[in-house]
């Protein structure tokens, strides 16, 4: 198994403002626009978009929410192993609303279709938009595309995507995994 460095912490960083700056164009006041962190992976970016769009651009107070789809995927009764869902926390009204959704990695577009499904439970949104970090662009299993992406990857379907987090892997960095 072999890696190789796709982006490394100031790559990651320079991506990260110019994601924040994307959706400040588009958002602008954030008064009626929502961030959805995918759990996992998600919500580590989410969390990071948010307090680089807040602290750096002054943009007041956005509303973060975390949305587990374990149980949303068309493929969870096919595995062996038990799954563990995570937590999902949204503590505001999402009807009428515009929703972006944040993940880390775009492969088959089979994570941002439960997403689409079960934030149905939580009202209907005006708008939802995607924001990822990685785009695997060859590796769609359905019509889904990212409206905002930081990096755009051709893998073949034996490379993974690993993205690292400081705040849970003690880096900045994202992989190209090779088996």
């Amino acid at each position: 198994m072999s890696q190789k460095v796709l982006l490394n912490a100031k790559e990651v960083t320079i991506i990260l403002h110019r994601l924040a700056c994307q959706l400040i164009e588009k958002h602008l006041d954030f008064s009626d626009t929502i961030l959805i962190g995918i759990q996992p992976r998600g919500v580590f970016l989410a969390e990071r978009l948010k307090q680089i769009l807040e602290s750096e651009y002054k943009t007041p107070e956005i509303s973060l929410g975390y949305l587990d789809i374990t149980f949303f995927r068309d493929d969870f009764r096919r595995t062996d192993k038990p799954l563990e869902a995570n937590k999902t926390q949204i503590n505001f009204i999402v009807e009428n609303k515009k929703v972006i959704f944040i993940d880390d990695v775009l492969f088959t577009g089979r994570s941002i279709r439960s997403a689409l499904t079960a934030i149905q439970s939580f009202g209907r949104p005006s708008e939802i938009e995607l924001l990822v970090l990685i785009d695997r662009r060859f590796s769609r299993n359905l019509p889904i595309q990212p409206d905002y992406r930081g990096r755009q990857v051709d893998a073949i379907n034996g490379e993974k995507v690993k993205v690292s987090w400081k705040e849970n892997d003690g880096e900045d960095v994202v992989y190209l995994v090779t088996n």
